[in-house]
């Protein structure tokens, strides 16, 4: 009777060790060496089910028999505990992974905020220092009496006006690109829309915009990492793609954020997408650190797809 009701207890056990070690299967991602294991446990479970029966029908009772019922519940403990063990090492190893990945989302985010803050002063610098030296060189020229000067020299000054205020125009595009004003005043939306209005495209290039957020604000963060996504992807369009046609829709739905972006350009190979050199994993490392997610697309001749979800 003692050793049918260890014989049990083995079973129990075993089938215990079985049922933990599958449940890892997911965790293993399906590795195939661990998958043979929990067959290896189940076997193993079945045949100290089909030894208790063997021992019930047959009313087994001799010394060999008790030696080897004993051996077998020590075996089935062992290996009920070491499954134990191993559980807490694959759940230790999760946290481990889940804190490793937070980590990196907050150096990011740091390394994020510390490129942004170098941006804005340098467009401040920028603004406020080579700015108001340039208007002052112009007032100057055009304080000139041109009167009494010959057409050269008129002509020498009418350049020299004109190049300044290339020159102011192109400090104030530097500075807006570097840090852009109308996204720290206004937000996302109104931003985005007046990136798409400046942008100087071929005449059989149409931008279409469709954006639901009302003009609702963001944390700052997702805002700037949201609005230098687009402008990359617009670059990228331009230089590489060879499109007419390209498609921003952003869309609030309360509890996340989502951007699409298309282009029907010439698109490339997914396979290929690393050797690109287009700051594709650039943009999927910033998602990440925001906790988002990306999915991209694209085949020759199939144009260019992409979709950014922000958990809100």
């Amino acid at each position: 009777m003692i050793i049918q009701v260890a014989l049990i207890i083995s079973v129990l056990l075993q089938f215990g060790a079985f049922f933990m070690t599958i449940s890892l299967i997911q965790k293993t991602k399906f590795n195939i060496s661990w998958i043979t294991i929990s067959i290896g446990f189940f076997l193993m479970a079945l045949r100290r089910l089909y030894e208790l029966i063997d021992i019930i029908i047959n009313n087994q009772d001799d010394i060999q028999t008790h030696i080897n019922s004993w051996i077998a519940v020590l075996i089935s403990l062992l290996m009920f505990i070491a499954s134990i063990y191993i559980r807490q090492i694959f759940i230790l190893q999760g946290k481990i992974n889940k804190l490793r990945k937070e980590n990196e989302a907050k150096v990011l985010s740091a390394i994020i905020k510390t490129e942004e803050k170098e941006r804005k002063k340098f467009a401040k610098e920028l603004h406020d220092g080579l700015g108001p030296i340039l208007s002052s060189i112009k007032m100057a020229i055009s304080a000139i009496n041109k009167t009494v000067m010959n057409n050269a020299n008129k002509q020498i000054i009418d350049k020299t006006e004109n190049t300044v205020d290339n020159a102011i125009i192109t400090i104030k595009e530097i500075s807006n690109n570097l840090s852009p004003h109308t996204l720290e005043r206004y937000g996302l939306e109104k931003a985005i829309k007046s990136f798409t209005d400046t942008i100087i495209t071929k005449d059989d290039l149409k931008i279409v915009l469709s954006i639901n957020t009302n003009g609702k604000r963001y944390d700052y963060n997702k805002e700037v990492i949201l609005y230098r996504i687009i402008g990359e992807l617009v670059t990228n369009t331009l230089k590489h793609a060879s499109a007419t046609k390209i498609e921003i829709s952003l869309f609030d739905y309360g509890n996340k954020l989502e951007l699409f972006y298309s282009d029907n350009g010439i698109g490339f190979n997914m396979k290929n997408i690393k050797s690109k050199g287009m700051g594709l994993s650039n943009i999927d490392s910033r998602v990440k650190s925001l906790d988002g997610k990306v999915e991209i697309n694209s085949k020759p001749k199939q144009g260019f797809f992409l979709k950014i979800t922000l958990p809100l």
